[in-house]
This record gives C-alpha cells, sequence and structure tokens, in this order.
C-alpha cells in the first residue's frame, strides 16, 4: 500500500538528474581552453623577454642631480644690498650680496700710504749711495796725501841722522824731524781708517740696494703684497655668482653681520644636470659606461622621453658611503640587496625643451646590448670639471693701482667700490640672449630643488 501511495518522477526531472554527469565533461573542456592559454601567454611573455625584455635593466629609483653652487663670503661684514631672491635666474659675475665697504676702503688707502712712503725711503736709500761712493773716493785721495806726508817726513828725518853724529844738525832740529814725522805717520793711520770706515758705510747701504731696484726693493715688494690684500679685501665685499643658474635657499637678510664662510644662499645650474640612477647590485653585471639610456619624468609623464648616456659608477653601494654605515659584523644581520649609482648624462637638447630641477623622480631604462664599453673608468680626466674666472679681475685692477704708486704717481685713494666687469656670459647668451628660458622661470621649484641626490 505505500508503494502504490509513490508517485512517479516527472518528466521534467528526468533532465535535472542527468546534468550532474554532463558537468565533469564541460569542466575539462573550459580548464584546457585555460591551460592553453596560460601556456601561450607563457610562450609570448618568454619570447618577449628572450627578444627584448633581457636587453634592458630599468629602475623608478632614479633622481636627478646638479651642481649645487653654495655662496659663501671670504670675509666677514654687515650685508648691505641683496641683489637676487629664490627662483631668479642669475648669470656669472652678477651681484648677489654686497657686505659694507667702509673699513675696506679704509684699510686699502693705509696700505697705499704706507707703499708710497715705503717707495720714497728705498728710493733714498738707492739716492744715499752715490755720496757714500764720493766720501770714500774723497777719504782715499786724503789717504794718500797723508802717506806721502808722512814719507816725506821720514825721508827728511833719514837724512838727518847721519848728519845729527857730525854735529852738522842740533839734537833739538832732529827730535822735530821725528815728531813731525811721528805726526805724519798717525795721520795716515788715522786717514786709512778713516777710508775703512768709509767703505764699511758703503757696504752697508749697498746691501740693502744691491741685486735689485727700487720697484723689487723686498721693502716695496712687501708694501705693495700689503695693497693687493687691501684690495682684495675690498673687492670680496661683493658676492658675485659664479656660475650661471637659479637662486634657492636664500637664507641672508639685510643689516645681517655674516662671518667667513657662512651659507647665505645657493645657485643650482639647471642647464648641466644629469641623473644617479640606483640599481641594484644585481644589475650591475651588463651595465657599461658608454651605454644608451631613455628615461622619463615624474613630472612630464611618459609622453616626454630623455636620452641619455652612462657616463660612471658609483664605487661603492649607498649604504657604505652613509653617514652611519651597517655593522654586519653584529649577531642580528639581516641581507638587504644594495644599490649603487650609476651617473647617466642627459642630453642638452632635451633639457632646453623640457627643463628639469634637482630631486626630480625618474625612471632609467638602459639599454645593455653594446657590451663594448668599461665597467669602471681607465681614462684620466684631462679638464678641470668646472672653472670659473669672474674672480680672476680683481688683481688687475690692483696692479695698475700699484704700478702708478711705485712710479711716484699721485693716485686718488678710492672713495667707493668700483664698478663690476661686464658679465661673462657668452655660453647663456648663446642660448637665451641672457634671458630665463620661460619654461624654467614660469615652473614652480621643486621641494627638493636645493638638494643634491
Amino acid at each position: 500500500m505505500t508503494d502504490t501511495n509513490k508517485q512517479a518522477p516527472s518528466p521534467a526531472a528526468a533532465p535535472a538528474a542527468a546534468s550532474p554527469v554532463a558537468n565533469p565533461q564541460g569542466r575539462r573542456k573550459g580548464l584546457t581552453l585555460i591551460a592553453a592559454a596560460v601556456a601561450v601567454a607563457a610562450v609570448a611573455w618568454g619570447g618577449w623577454h628572450w627578444m627584448v625584455a633581457r636587453n634592458y635593466q630599468t629602475t623608478d629609483n632614479a633622481y636627478v642631480a646638479g651642481n649645487v653652487v653654495q655662496i659663501t663670503p671670504q670675509i666677514g661684514g654687515t650685508v648691505i644690498s641683496i641683489g637676487a631672491d629664490d627662483t631668479d635666474y642669475v648669470k656669472p659675475g652678477q651681484l648677489l650680496v654686497q657686505l659694507d665697504s667702509a673699513d675696506a676702503l679704509v684699510a686699502l688707502s693705509q696700505a697705499e700710504s704706507q707703499l708710497a712712503q715705503t717707495v720714497r725711503q728705498v728710493r733714498t736709500l738707492y739716492a744715499n749711495n752715490a755720496p757714500l761712493v764720493a766720501q770714500v773716493a774723497q777719504r782715499e785721495a786724503d789717504l794718500a796725501r797723508l802717506q806721502a806726508d808722512a814719507a816725506r817726513a821720514r825721508e827728511d828725518v833719514d837724512r838727518r841722522r847721519p848728519l845729527l853724529a857730525t854735529g852738522a844738525v842740533g839734537k833739538e832740529e832732529f827730535d822735530h824731524a821725528q815728531s813731525l814725522a811721528r805726526t805724519a805717520g798717525n795721520a795716515a793711520s788715522a786717514a786709512e781708517a778713516a777710508v775703512r770706515a768709509a767703505k764699511a758705510q758703503l757696504t752697508a747701504a749697498e746691501a740693502q740696494t744691491k741685486g735689485s731696484s727700487a720697484e723689487e726693493h723686498p721693502s716695496v715688494i712687501a708694501a705693495s703684497a700689503k695693497v693687493r690684500e687691501a684690495y682684495l679685501a675690498l673687492q670680496r665685499t661683493r658676492l658675485v655668482s659664479p656660475v650661471e643658474g637659479y637662486v634657492a635657499k636664500r637664507g641672508v637678510q639685510l643689516g645681517q653681520r655674516v662671518a667667513s664662510g657662512a651659507p647665505l644662499m645657493t645657485v643650482v645650474g639647471l642647464h648641466n644636470l644629469w641623473v644617479d640612477a640606483n640599481f641594484k647590485e644585481s644589475q650591475l653585471a651588463q651595465l657599461r659606461i658608454g651605454q644608451k639610456t631613455e628615461l622619463t619624468a615624474d613630472v612630464y609623464g611618459d609622453k616626454i622621453s630623455y636620452h641619455g648616456t652612462v657616463v660612471g659608477m658609483g664605487a661603492g653601494t649607498g649604504a657604505a658611503f652613509s653617514l652611519l654605515p651597517a655593522q654586519n659584523a653584529t649577531g642580528n644581520w639581516i641581507k638587504v640587496v644594495q644599490r649603487v649609482p650609476v651617473r647617466i648624462a642627459l642630453s642638452p637638447e632635451d633639457l632646453a625643451q623640457h627643463p628639469l630641477r634637482v630631486g626630480l623622480s625618474m625612471e632609467a631604462k638602459v639599454d645593455v646590448r653594446d657590451q663594448q664599453g668599461e665597467v669602471l673608468a681607465t681614462a684620466t680626466r684631462n679638464a678641470p670639471v668646472a672653472q670659473t674666472s669672474i674672480y680672476d679681475m680683481a688683481l688687475p685692477q690692483a696692479e695698475e693701482r700699484i704700478a702708478h704708486i711705485v712710479a711716484g704717481q699721485n693716485v686718488a685713494p678710492l672713495k667707493q667700490l668700483p664698478e663690476l666687469p661686464p658679465v661673462a656670459m657668452a655660453d647663456a647668451q648663446d642660448r637665451s640672449q641672457g634671458k630665463a628660458p620661460a619654461a624654467v622661470a614660469s615652473a614652480p621649484v621643486d621641494a627638493q630643488a636645493t638638494q643634491s641626490k
């Protein structure tokens, strides 16, 4: 009776009961397709890595670096003028800071007066030599005359001595002749001593002047050096820019008393930048000097590319030269992948079209297919890394004033600083006619623009 009460399954329930049997086949087909897709992707990735990726080494641990020139005074003084502010574009030789020059002007006037007095004293020494020579000649003539007189007196005594025995000459006359002879001899001896004294005086005078002219006398040279020192101190009250660039980190204020060597501001040269790319130690095996590099900057995005060249690799890792190097000999040691800075020179044309700032983040991609270059530099540098001639203009002006004073001419003391010489800006004029590039002048200064990575 229970079996007769069970209902027969409906026709719609039959396919539902059969579906679990069909699902494993569909699942295997799907997994096969997925496995095939993964295999194709792996083969494609392997082919791409073999043909493309293995020929490049990339890193995003790269930053723009450049010359950050610190402006510091060579002498102490009070600031009376500031010629440039943050973000200003400056040329080599342009006035940045002016110190009070009153004390330096007084010191220069004193040094020039001392030089003029020394020149006159030295010329007097040379002029005194001629009277001393004449005095020696006169003493020698007196000596010759007195020696002749003494000789005649001795001859008189010699003639009278035989006559004394015969009584032709009296003893009184003979004694008088001997007395005259002794007096003449003493006079000749005194004259000889006077000649020696005159010659010694002449020798002492010539010792101060012999072998040099009045212009080359040591006293004149020493006084001239004091004038140069005072003139340089006067020129150093004026701080000028040694390079072309942009002012950053201006900390000096009007009326501030600054000491020698105190940092006042910095000038950053943005026309000669490079990139320090910090590659992992496992990436260095294929890096060589001279390899071509493609770089992108975060400030412009991937649409703007820079072209560069590897110019050198650091002599050690960043950790080795850090302020507190790692102490790996301690017990608590964890291996950390080290990085070595690689310097990459940027194309000047790319920099001119798309200016960068010091400290900006970059991404570097080095083409390592060219393995002809050296791992480390083997040639020495034949030219200076950087040089300036703006500080060489002070000494010629000082030499001109010294020459006039030594020649005996009247040189009026300086009442104020001489005018600045023409600014040496041939390179900057060729690039921008002495004006700041609009892209750099209008763009905001990066927060790290005063630091060299």
